[in-house]
């Protein structure tokens, strides 16, 4: 079977949903069907392997190419030769770093374009994606890495006579940030342009719910694929000798609950009166990211308290998992719904009790697995106090990571992602 993946990429720093598909194509690789991962804006920032392949696949849709065309009319017309110059790899992963090209606040008439782009000021660049898929081949399945791209199923249906399987992943954060009319219509946009889609997938049932009400998708039009990872190299690792360390591992965010993170850290040194924890915060972190980062320092400094605190931005996938198996215990205090988060099985598969958030998608995931403990959102006190009670509960906090650790090898290492994937699509019609 022949199967593309039309994946975002962000050109600077790890994206969960680039990691994931890189993954699920990795394992349905293995498995002996013929897969592409095709970036789409800018080039893909992964911490594993990627796919056998993937340096000779052009980067589509790209983001200087997106940004000029929908700016200055000059620029839909522009020859193949410049076109490829702005698409070049190196020019979008500096325009990545220095630029805030993907920004939800200023890109919402772009957003609002891409539910659309069979009638925008895109077209030219839709027709080279659709000229590249069937010169390469045409695919058997056409998965789409994001509900953002719901305006290209349509097209590729009619171009391609193959069905097309959309994923949900996390996009109500990135529509409720777009400044109104964009919030309303891209919202009303994905709904309608949904309908061109064959399967709907989620990561969740939470998702999957949470998506279809807000959607207003009839009941069991959105399946549900867990998450997996490769999990070469995780493992549990003894305590840590010494203090013990609770850690953080996200986008280095407010949104990602790293505020929460570091105010509960400082409940905890404070009136819990705890001396020796100290405390590990590593993830991707963007230009944008760094005022937070500042005043986030400045706090634990003015507490006295920074120097048991280690910072960690853009880890390499050896450095992750190194931090991962230093750990006593995890948090992610992520403030909005979160659809799944990968980072939640990364510290499973080393091992590492879990005390999350009682929303989004971590109730689900914890009582599946008995991997943790959840928490009253938005409380960064409960979640100190529940980190103290942990900590001097060492049998507990060891039945919780070997539940985790035994979840995520029996239920969420790719390859069980990938054969879930293969049944589901087995459904599908291999031409339209």
């Amino acid at each position: 079977m022949k199967i593309v993946f039309l994946t975002p990429g962000t050109g600077s720093y790890h994206c969960g949903a680039c990691m994931r598909d890189n993954a699920l194509a990795q394992e349905l690789h293995r498995a002996g069907e013929d897969v592409t991962l095709a970036p789409l804006y800018l080039p893909h920032t992964l911490d594993e392997a990627a796919l056998p392949g993937a340096g000779a696949v052009p980067v589509f849709f790209g983001g200087i190419n997106v940004f000029l065309q929908q700016k200055i009319p000059l620029f839909r017309h522009t020859p193949a030769a410049l076109d490829r110059l702005l698409d070049s790899t190196g020019l979008l992963r500096w325009a990545a770093r220095h630029s805030h090209m993907t920004s939800a606040r200023t890109h919402g008439e772009m957003t609002r374009e891409m539910f659309h782009v069979d009638s925008s000021r895109l077209t030219k660049e839709l027709e080279k994606l659709l000229g590249w898929l069937e010169h390469t081949g045409r695919p058997d399945v056409i998965c789409l890495s994001t509900s953002l791209l719901a305006g290209f199923a349509r097209q590729l249906r009619a171009r391609l006579g193959a069905p097309v399987v959309t994923f949900f992943q996390g996009e109500d954060t990135f529509l409720d940030g777009l400044p109104e009319p964009y919030r309303s219509d891209c919202w009303r946009s994905m709904g309608e342009r949904l309908a061109d889609s064959n399967l709907l997938l989620a990561p969740s049932r939470f998702y999957a719910g949470y998506m279809s009400e807000r959607l207003g998708l009839p009941p069991g039009r959105v399946q549900v694929l867990w998450n997996g990872i490769q999990l070469d190299g995780y493992a549990p690792a003894e305590p840590p000798a010494g203090p013990a360390v609770i850690g953080y591992l996200a986008r280095l965010s407010r949104e990602k609950g790293l505020e929460q993170f570091v105010e509960a850290f400082l409940h905890l040194a404070g009136p819990l009166g705890d001396r020796t924890t100290k405390v590990r915060i590593g993830g991707a972190a963007t230009a944008g990211d760094e005022p937070l980062l500042r005043r986030l320092r400045a706090r634990l400094e003015a507490a006295g308290v920074a120097e048991r605190v280690e910072w960690a931005p853009n880890l390499t996938r050896e450095a992750k998992v190194a931090l991962l198996r230093g750990l006593t215990l995890f948090s992610v205090p992520v403030t909005y719904p979160e659809a799944f988060g990968l980072y939640v099985v990364e510290a499973m598969a080393c091992g590492v009790p879990l005390v999350q958030p009682r929303a989004a998608a971590f109730p689900e995931l914890v009582e599946e697995t008995g991997a943790g403990v959840c928490v009253p959102p938005g409380d960064p006190a409960a979640l100190a106090r529940t980190w103290r009670d942990l900590l001097a509960d060492p049998a507990r906090r060891a039945e919780l990571g070997r539940q985790g650790r035994e979840a995520a090898t029996d239920r969420f290492p790719a390859r069980a992602m990938a054969a879930g994937f293969r049944q589901i699509v087995a459904t599908l019609p291999r031409s339209l």
